[in-house]
């Protein structure tokens, strides 16, 4: 994930901070120098930098920080709140046009961007919220990339309009807006052609397509890997073609992350979502102030509530918390918690939410997900009887189970213990809790703890 060298820089100068029992402006300016450090190794653009600095530094000498029982806290608490102001303060969502209205989307980008996926996963968004989204190929110049449109377009179950390479761009747009309004297609999103670089040509093209259909929003998919070459790139559409809103792609891969705390100040365009994988699933609303609290280590719990209610299915969600509440939890939950949990992005993802569990490496280091997948064959090699009656296993249904699953016997052992602690475990912390409000002990009390989530966030205990 980007920001995991920031976020364990910046816990470590926090950590020393409130360490301290009362502060100074010279502990302030200590700190600082290390926070200005640590930002500009992630990439963020130096003015940016500069002028997050003199606005932490202001109000952390303030009077009320140096005379707080906590200042430690308190500067962590500015920090927290420039982060977020710095990514635009709170998150922005478009728009679109009611009814049968059309909304025009046109995507904008470099080659290698990712813009095409993402135009897609976009239209699976929209899709689910209701609409009737419409994919309209017009990279003429890759046919790689309008066969790729399509593919993508067919997973998430959008219509995909093209015309081949033999037209210009403009065309093939103003012939794929007329279909929409011959069949009711009411967002419609069209996927231009990218370059290596800014160039005349691109730029002439995107204009052409701007002059002739009246585009509702130009969204701008930058890759953010290229560092601070992606607030360049940004200012550069912006300027010569207008945009509405940024797409950061690639924030989930090994990544320093600065453009996400660049690009909104120096374009003054907000980010709307941030593509977290190469899933068409993965494309996340960009809230600044989650991505704050994730990069100082304070956890997502929010984002992990959404992933939990999309991914997970209700009735088993009940299943398990029912089963935990009565200690009847069996290796067939386990199972079919393991699987729930991967639809969330796999555990050593939702790990990095929870608050605490984001530093550095720490989350894939709790989690071996190839270890997991030994544990998905184990189980799968044991019969059903044995998979809801755990008290079954004996040194020869283990053997069997063992040479199955293909692994040494010592961890199928190994499995049939942790599985025991962790039942103990959820034994008492479910016990504890009233009805849909058990505890989190491993992997099934996780799943079993969804409907506790949602009482949590809806203010109910």
């Amino acid at each position: 994930m980007a920001f995991e060298n920031l976020s364990e820089k910046l816990q470590n100068v926090f950590k020393n901070l409130r360490g301290k029992g009362r502060l100074t402006e010279a502990d302030v300016d200590v700190a600082l120098k290390e926070v200005k450090m640590a930002l500009l190794e992630a990439d963020v653009n130096f003015k940016v930098v500069k002028q997050f600095i003199n606005s932490v530094k202001e109000r952390a000498i303030g009077e009320d920080v140096m005379k707080s029982l906590t200042p430690g806290q308190m500067v962590v608490k500015i920090v927290n709140e420039e982060l977020t102001r710095l990514m635009g303060g709170e998150a922005v969502s478009l728009e679109l046009l009611p009814g049968m209205a059309k909304t025009i989307i046109m995507m904008a980008g470099l080659q290698g961007s990712g813009k095409t996926t993402t135009a897609a996963k976009l239209a699976g968004k929209f899709k689910e919220q209701g609409k009737r989204p419409l994919l309209v190929g017009c990279d003429i110049y890759r046919p790689a990339a309008i066969e790729q449109l399509k593919i993508n377009g067919e997973k998430v179950g959008v219509p995909v309009f093209e015309m081949g390479t033999g037209h210009k761009a403009v065309e093939i747009a103003q012939a794929g807006l007329d279909l929409a309004k011959q069949n009711n297609y009411n967002v419609i999103i069209i996927d231009t052609a990218g370059r290596l670089q800014i160039d005349e040509d691109m730029m002439e093209e995107l204009e052409e397509i701007k002059g002739r259909i009246d585009v509702t929003y130009t969204l701008l998919v930058v890759d953010a890997m290229t560092g601070q070459d992606a607030v360049n790139i940004a200012a550069g559409f912006k300027e010569r073609i207008g945009v509405d809103g940024v797409i950061l792609t690639k924030l989930d891969g090994d990544t320093r992350g600065g453009s996400a705390l660049s690009v909104r100040q120096v374009t003054q365009v907000p980010i709307l979502y941030a593509g977290m994988g190469e899933k068409l699933s993965d494309l996340e609303v960009f809230y600044p102030d989650r991505m704050a609290s994730r990069i100082l280590g304070m956890g997502d719990v929010l984002s992990l509530i959404e992933k939990a209610e999309e991914a997970l299915d209700e009735e088993n969600a009940e299943r398990l918390a029912a089963h935990m509440r009565k200690n009847e939890f069996t290796f067939e939950d386990y199972l079919l918690s393991m699987q729930q949990m991967k639809k969330m992005g796999g555990i050593a993802e939702v790990l990095k939410m929870m608050p605490g569990l984001g530093l550095g490496n720490m989350a894939d280091a709790v989690v071996d997900e190839k270890k997991l997948a030994r544990i998905e064959a184990i189980i799968y090699s044991m019969t059903p009887k044995e998979r809801n009656n755990p008290k079954l296993m004996n040194p020869s249904r283990k053997n069997r189970i063992a040479k199955g699953a293909g692994v040494d016997i010592a961890e199928v052992n190994r499995l049939v213990k942790q599985f025991d602690q962790m039942k103990q475990l959820m034994k008492k912390m479910g016990g504890k809790g009233k009805k849909g409000k058990g505890g989190f002990g491993g992997i099934g009390g996780m799943m079993g703890g969804l409907r506790g989530i949602k009482s949590l966030r809806n203010g109910k205990f």
